[in-house]
């Protein structure tokens, strides 16, 4: 069979793509295993989307690791996802350079644990030279921690007069998020069959192209990635004008 990876138009590719990576632990309880297992095989999955990303040739892919919600879990499955990512990232990073791929994090990355924040800065770092694909980890982020945090910024420019109050933008706000210098995504995907985006770059994702998918994460395949992209190429992208509008523009910058 074909991949519907040659069914892809290079040319209109969505600069930025942004996963919920969603369903490792049904996943793993639906084949009688222990959660964690489901977390490993998730980490299995994300080595074969980054790959994949980078064949197609996305510049950024944001996956979102690990919520400012899921501090509530059990402590001791906060602790083995903890350990899990840092180890995980830290095994892939020679690859991740040879790939020439940048790997970034967004989030409260404060409330990390002392080992996982010093050992990811290591990955970041040995990283930071590569000018490929971005890949961005929501790690302890949420959207409203992300607002909140930006309102503050905001707040202390104005007290400090560094800003005055009439000239508060759209701009403005973008320049204080965690995703500041990033585009914002063209396309969000949601594996696991919830159709919400569940606290996740709401600011961000106004405009963006939204694909659920109902395998759990650990199935998500780069086939299934490139069967959102292609559907996402099928759409047609208003941004509030008419379709007659989008269709003339379209001509005239041809």
């Amino acid at each position: 069979m074909d991949s519907i990876l040659s069914k892809i138009d290079k040319s209109r590719l969505p600069r930025h793509v942004a996963i919920i990576m969603d369903g490792n632990g049904r996943w793993a309880r639906e084949h009688g295993w222990e959660r964690s297992l489901g977390h490993r095989n998730g980490v299995t999955t994300v080595r074969e989307i980054t790959e994949a990303a980078v064949e197609v040739g996305l510049e950024y892919l944001t996956l979102y690791t690990f919520s400012t919600e899921n501090w509530n879990r059990p402590a001791d499955e906060v602790d083995m996802l903890m350990h899990l990512v840092v180890s995980s990232i830290e095994r892939e990073t020679p690859d991740l350079i040879k790939n020439n791929v940048r790997l970034t994090a967004i989030g409260d990355l404060a409330r990390l644990p002392q080992f996982a924040h010093e050992r990811l800065q290591r990955c970041f770092d040995d990283t930071a030279h590569c000018t490929g694909l971005v890949l961005c980890l929501a790690l302890s982020y949420s959207s409203r921690w992300e607002l909140t945090r930006a309102c503050r910024l905001i707040a202390q420019d104005v007290q400090a007069g560094k800003l005055d109050v009439e000239h508060i933008t759209e701009d403005t706000v973008s320049a204080r998020l965690a995703t500041a210098g990033m585009p914002d995504p063209d396309l969000m995907i949601r594996t696991g069959g919830d159709v919400r985006v569940s606290n996740y770059l709401l600011w961000q994702i106004a405009y963006s192209e939204l694909v659920f998918n109902p395998k759990y994460w650990p199935d998500f395949t780069r086939e299934d990635l490139y069967a959102a992209i292609v559907d996402y190429q099928s759409r047609q992208r208003r941004y509030g004008k008419t379709g007659d509008q989008i269709e003339a523009e379209n001509t005239n910058a041809r």
